[in-house]
């Protein structure tokens, strides 16, 4: 006799404005179910699992959970205020009966300890901290809505073991497909307001996806064609006695209305680059570079050497120096010693991943035409403005949204937008996946296997890296890079393992050790320090080219001849200058260290 489910949703209806976001969507979890809800940016994913937690009521339909039950719900922005500590946050999700000692093991493997002030967390710190309480129970129903964003490659696979561990039944919602396959066993596709589920795990998904779409395609083919006979009977048929056309006629309008009712797959991404002119075949080399602050070695001896067309993955923990290895290899920090030499007629576009040049006060026509225009420049080409918002799958309707309203997934779409729009034959990508459907990530896959120039990306996504990387940087800590060929897969087979450290001890063994007395609050960034972090770039290029104006100055042979105190003057300044800039670098390096420490 099959188990019966332990939560139930039955035709769950609701609408959002004017917008019908969930028709009849139905959910069934049964005892140690691991289901992957999976569909597109905006087709209602929170919603359902929002409704499923019991924190939203439904327009219509039925929610039922079997008495008795726990379920614990993570969302993608939790609240974590009236507690004092993030201790004493995680430990309130836990019940009579269950291990006192789990939260803080949790804690611990999550990179926090626990005596964090919850008001002066960062959203990561936040997520991980929300982490913890919803796992510390060790509860009959996960809802997991986005549980790898803000984690780093060792805690997402500490994360996966932990949960696998787990005889939980869960719902996930995430974007990291390599996730979804290895813990799910069933699937859920919310599809244009309606829910199907494949008895099978994420991995058979996109199969099962493209087979059904196909067979809506042909099936909405043969409507096409039948009401095309129709029509030809009622202009050119034999007439028949007047009640058989009368019901031929209302035959046909009841076609033509399923016709019209029918809502076809929504439209996919267009994502094409602007190329800009070929660049040499040798895109940049590092030898034996080294770069260190202070005491603490972020990069060591590390050489490399980029062809064009490569593709090269960076990954490692937060706090492991990839954006230091980034702006050493791209010309924009110079090392201690050794040297890099970048090959010629290079256009470079980055892509960074707190999508820092997105100003949340600008509309979204503002961002992609830099004003009030309506045209831009892609390719060379002007496009009109609502023309290219398609492409991202923008309406008409969001030109004059500002981007602080837009959610996490159109704001990635968004970035993306203005960066193809450049010309470039380097693309430098920092997390490009975060908040991208999965639809969304096989065209920016397709369209980095397409595009002739180099990509250089920071990604703790596996299945990207699997499918985009040619080769892999890896840290080794202790400022070591190692090279490996391939992508992820391949690196793991290379290295033997992962890029974690070894698999720490079950909350048992924890527990014995939990009466240690907690360290100490970790460090969070002033208000001081982040406004250095946003101007310090700014300062930096200042002092470049006024470099650059004075070496133009004292290039000049007559300068010392016709005043030899100006000449004097200048070479002050320059050297003066030149100090400054050294200064502003280390300060800037320091600064961003600490944030990729402490904010993931």
């Amino acid at each position: 006799m099959a188990a019966a489910p332990i939560l139930a949703l039955q035709s769950i209806r609701l609408t959002l404005g004017a917008t019908l976001l969930l028709d009849n969507a139905e959910l069934s979890v049964l005892p140690g179910d691991k289901i992957a809800l999976v569909g597109r940016n905006g087709s209602g994913k929170s919603t359902l699992l929002r409704i499923a937690a019991g924190e939203i009521e439904p327009d219509g339909g039925r929610r039922f959970l079997q008495p008795g039950t726990t379920l614990r719900y993570l969302p993608q922005e939790p609240d974590l205020g009236g507690y004092a500590t993030t201790l004493d946050y995680a430990a309130a999700g836990l019940e009579a009966g269950n291990d006192p000692h789990r939260a803080r093991y949790l804690l611990e493997h999550l990179g926090l300890t626990g005596a964090e002030d919850p008001a002066r967390l960062s959203g990561g710190e936040a997520r991980r901290a929300a982490l913890a309480r919803v796992l510390a129970p060790e509860p009959d129903i996960l809802l997991l809505d986005e549980p790898t964003n803000h984690l780093d490659l060792p805690a997402i696979e500490w994360l996966e073991a932990e949960l696998a561990a787990l005889r939980s039944a869960m719902v996930i919602v995430s974007h990291d497909r390599r996730f979804l396959a290895d813990l799910t066993r069933a699937t859920v596709w919310l599809d244009r307001g309606t829910a199907r589920r494949l008895d099978r795990g994420f991995a058979a998904f996109e199969d099962w996806r493209d087979t059904v779409l196909e067979e809506e395609e042909t099936a909405r083919h043969k409507l096409d064609r039948q009401i095309v006979r129709e029509e030809h009977w009622l202009t050119y048929g034999v007439t028949a006695r007047r009640k058989r056309n009368v019901r031929r006629l209302q035959g046909l309008a009841d076609l033509r209305r399923e016709r019209r009712e029918q809502q076809r797959q929504v439209g996919t991404v267009k994502l094409a680059v602007t190329e800009a002119d070929v660049s040499g075949r040798l895109v940049l080399e590092a030898e034996h570079i080294t770069r260190s602050f202070g005491e603490r070695v972020i990069v060591r001896d590390f050489s490399t050497r980029v062809l064009r067309g490569d593709r090269l993955g960076i990954v490692g923990a937060n706090g492991a120096g990839k954006t230091t290895l980034i702006r050493l290899l791209t010309g924009a920090l110079e090392p201690d010693s050794g040297r890099v030499r970048l090959g010629a007629g290079l256009d470079l576009a980055t892509l960074d991943q707190r999508r820092a040049s997105l100003d949340p006060a600008t509309t979204l026509k503002q961002a992609l035409t830099a004003g009030g225009s309506d045209t831009l420049s892609v390719g060379g080409q002007p496009r009109h403005v609502m023309g290219y918002m398609k492409d991202f799958l923008f309406t008409p309707e969001q030109a004059g949204t500002a981007i602080g309203k837009l959610s996490g997934g159109e704001r990635g779409r968004l970035a993306l937008a203005r960066l193809l729009a450049l010309p470039s034959n380097l693309l430098v990508l920092d997390e490009p996946t975060n908040d991208l459907d999965l639809e969304t990530l096989d065209l920016l896959q397709e369209m980095l296997g397409d595009y002739p120039g180099t990509v250089i990306v920071v990604s703790h996504d596996r299945d990207f890296l699997d499918r985009v990387a040619t080769s892999l940087v890896v840290a080794e800590g202790d400022g070591r890079w190692t090279e490996y060929a391939g992508g992820y897969s391949d690196m793991l087979a290379q290295r033997g393992h992962g890029v974690g450290t070894p698999a720490a001890p079950r909350p048992e063994k924890a527990a014995r050790a939990a009466s240690a007395a907690p360290a100490p609050a970790r460090q969070k960034l002033s208000f001081k320090h982040k406004h250095a972090l946003a101007t310090l770039p700014k300062t930096i290029a200042g002092l470049d080219a006024e470099m650059a104006a004075l070496n133009a100055r004292l290039a000049d042979p007559g300068l010392y001849a016709r005043d030899p105190q100006a000449f004097a003057a200048a070479s002050k300044r320059l050297a003066a200058a030149q100090a400054e800039k050294a200064a502003a670098e280390d300060e800037w390096l320091a600064l961003e260290l600490l944030r990729e420490e402490l904010e993931g």
